[in-house]
Formats: structure tokens, C-alpha cells, sequence
């Protein structure tokens, strides 16, 4: 069972804050998320692995700087699939967990990666957080490594569901989502990974997303959430 930390009233999640005070907030999860997960979601740490590569690559992801911008769409998006249209919070949530925990370094490049995944983002910047999403990607030179040993994944979901803190909240006021109607979803599932010379892996993966779905729109993505519920 997953750590319960504080969460934020619907009413004020995410409201008003500036950028820098959006990737304070988000630092104290998110750095935790990408110790405890994202090393694993984009590395070869798995549980059953068959065959380890030469030169394992063993690194966490990247710390993008708060400045940090995605590539163009123009860049292309490479083997990640672009966003449905869903208007469903638990639906849409599942499919960005699955978008999130898959790529293939053989034919996308970094810039393609987080240029796909940008794709996935609303383009309400109060709610964006585009820092907590990106940062899911290895620096450049580790994305080169994975790369080299032809390294690759793919995701199957198990379940999504509000988180129980979240249901709380909207218990209590509920309407305070319709100022945002950002909705916090827990998305459970399982990673494969795998890499040249037959090597490869899976483990069991979760992660918090907060999506945005206003009424008559499809849903977006809107960040890593910045509080980890049940």
C-alpha cells in the first residue's frame, strides 16, 4: 500500500500557482516517485530478468530544469501514441499511464519522446505541470545508452480508480471541481522491458496523474500528481 501524504483541497489544487511555486510542490512527490519508480519505468532493474546487456544502464531520470521546454510537435512523436479522445478521468488516466510507461529507443529519439508525450498535456498552464511529466525522461547521453542496447518497453493496465483522499474531497465540496475539473486517478499495471540479445524483464507499476476533462472536451493530462493517495 502506497504512503497516504496530505492532499489538496479541490478548490485549491493547482489554483493560481505560479510556475515556480507549482514545481516546488511537485518536487517533494515527485523526486520520491522518480527514486522509488521512474528508475526502474525507463531502466533494466526488473524483477525477472533473463539476460543483463553488457553494459547495463543504471541511472535515474533526468532533472529537467524548471525552463525546460518540450520539442516542437514537429519533431514527430516516434512510437508514442498519441492522445485518444476520451472524456472519462479513469479512462483517460489508464491510457496516459500506458503512454508513460512505454517507449522504444530503436526508432524515437528523446526530443520525439517528450515531444509525444507534450502532445498528451492541457494547455492550461495554471494546471500544467509539464516539469513533473518530462521528468520521466533520462538525460540525453542515458537515453543514448538505452539506445545502444536497443532498449524498449511496453505496458499493460490493470485498473484505475480515484484515489480514496480525492473521493474525500470531492465529498466534501463538490463544486469545487467544476473550477478546474481536475481529477486525481491512481493507475495500477505491469512493464515489460526489454533490450538486445534477448534480455528483459517485468514489474508492477502504479502512478498518481492529475488529468483535466471540462465538460464537451477531451480529457489531457495535467501532471504527475502532487500528492501520492491510496
Amino acid at each position: 500500500m502506497q504512503k497516504r501524504l496530505p492532499i489538496l483541497s479541490l478548490s485549491s489544487y493547482g489554483v493560481g500557482w505560479s510556475a515556480n511555486k507549482r514545481i516546488a510542490v511537485v518536487t517533494l512527490v515527485v523526486t520520491a516517485l522518480i527514486a522509488t519508480a521512474a528508475t526502474v519505468a525507463w531502466l533494466s532493474g526488473s524483477k525477472d530478468t533473463r539476460q543483463t546487456p553488457d553494459h547495463t544502464t543504471q541511472a535515474p531520470a533526468s532533472s529537467p530544469s524548471t525552463s525546460e521546454t518540450a520539442p516542437k510537435p514537429a519533431a514527430g512523436a516516434g512510437s508514442v501514441a498519441k492522445p485518444p479522445q476520451i472524456s472519462e478521468p479513469v479512462a483517460y488516466a489508464k491510457a496516459a499511464a500506458q503512454m508513460l510507461w512505454s517507449y522504444d529507443t530503436r526508432n524515437t529519439g528523446r526530443d520525439q519522446q517528450l515531444a509525444g508525450m507534450r502532445a498528451w498535456m492541457t494547455d492550461e498552464t495554471a494546471y500544467a505541470d509539464w516539469a513533473s511529466v518530462s521528468g520521466q525522461v533520462p538525460d540525453p547521453v542515458l537515453w543514448s545508452r538505452m539506445a545502444d542496447q536497443n532498449q524498449r518497453a511496453t505496458a499493460g493496465i490493470t485498473e484505475g480508480h480515484f484515489p480514496s483522499a480525492f473521493k474525500a474531497a470531492l465529498a466534501d465540496d463538490p463544486s469545487a471541481i467544476t473550477k478546474a475539473y481536475v481529477y486525481v486517478v491512481t493507475v495500477n499495471g505491469t512493464q515489460r522491458i526489454a533490450w538486445k540479445k534477448g534480455g528483459g524483464g517485468s514489474e508492477e507499476r502504479a502512478v498518481t496523474l492529475a488529468v483535466q476533462c471540462r465538460p464537451n472536451h477531451d480529457c489531457t493530462l495535467a501532471a504527475i500528481a502532487p500528492n501520492v493517495t491510496q
